[in-house]
């Protein structure tokens, strides 16, 4: 099922300025779509996602239902943290001539740098090269340490889209990742947590004013999700909400003002933001 947190129209006013919305605003609404409309539901969406499935649960939670254009995104989820791997698609490795790791590269984004489908990324002016990295990302959705693989799943929520947006020349210049990494509006998530997917064979693209740049498959990751869980868990402990975002395929590149990207991956939809 396709499961998000959203506004309604009418909260947001005139400019629909959900960056002035705290994440925590009890304005904001959990649900999922139908196909063909937004169902919102009562509980939270850390609880719904930990809940789906058992009988009538969701019948029980319905509390009414809006059209698409009556909603605006907001991010799917609430993080403590947003880990990220540096590399695990076996594409993008051979396209920068680098042997494949032997464990995960990982790194941290804020939360701060979380935005929603449809908003835009904000380049900031101290950089002149902002790169795009699509990504499959993982929702935690229940709180765990050192989890097993074969305890993976029961911790997994379900999953999304994400953007690494990265500021290039600072990450160069910094030679370590977090400045560049760490912008607000760097994180673009969403639309949808996809609960029932196959996570390691999706079809995964990212077009630029409808150029395809990257097109990959998951099933080329280097690491599973299962796999980076119970890594970053042995080192970490993984709150519900939290994300990984497991790694961008080959054809990373520049971004520039007013251009629309869009992340696709097969069996959760579209991430689409402006970059202004």
């Amino acid at each position: 099922m396709k499961f998000l947190r959203f506004f309604v129209n009418d909260f947001l006013g005139d400019d629909n300025d959900i960056m002035n919305c705290s994440f925590n605003s009890s304005n904001i609404k959990s649900g999922y779509f139908d196909g063909e409309k937004i169902v919102s539901l009562t509980d939270p969406l850390e609880i719904v996602l930990n809940n789906w499935q058992h009988e009538r649960y969701l019948e029980d939670q319905i509390v009414n239902s809006y059209s698409l254009e009556d909603v605006i995104f907001a991010p799917p989820t609430n993080p403590s943290k947003i880990i990220c791997i540096g590399l695990n698609y076996k594409d993008h490795a051979q396209e920068l001539g680098m042997e494949l790791p032997d464990e995960p590269k990982i790194f941290l984004k804020p939360p701060s740098s979380v935005i929603a489908h449809l908003d835009d990324i904000i380049y900031p002016k101290m950089s002149s090269e902002i790169d795009y990295e699509a990504e499959l990302a993982i929702i935690i959705s229940k709180t765990g340490k050192n989890i097993s693989f074969d305890d993976a799943d029961d911790h997994i929520g379900g999953y999304t889209i994400l953007n690494d947006v990265t500021a290039r020349d600072i990450q160069r210049k910094d030679e370590q990742w977090t400045r560049a990494k760490s912008f607000d509006t760097f994180a673009p998530i969403g639309p949808y947590i996809e609960t029932e997917m196959d996570p390691m064979n999706q079809n995964i693209s990212l077009s630029i004013n409808k150029e395809v740049k990257q097109e990959s498959n998951t099933k080329n990751m280097i690491f599973s999700p299962k796999d980076l869980v119970e890594f970053i868990s042995s080192i970490m402990t993984l709150n519900t909400g939290d994300i990984i975002a497991t790694g961008t395929p080959s054809g990373v590149g520049q971004m520039n003002k007013g251009d629309i990207a869009e992340v696709t991956i097969e069996g959760i939809g579209t991430l689409i933001n402006k970059i202004i």
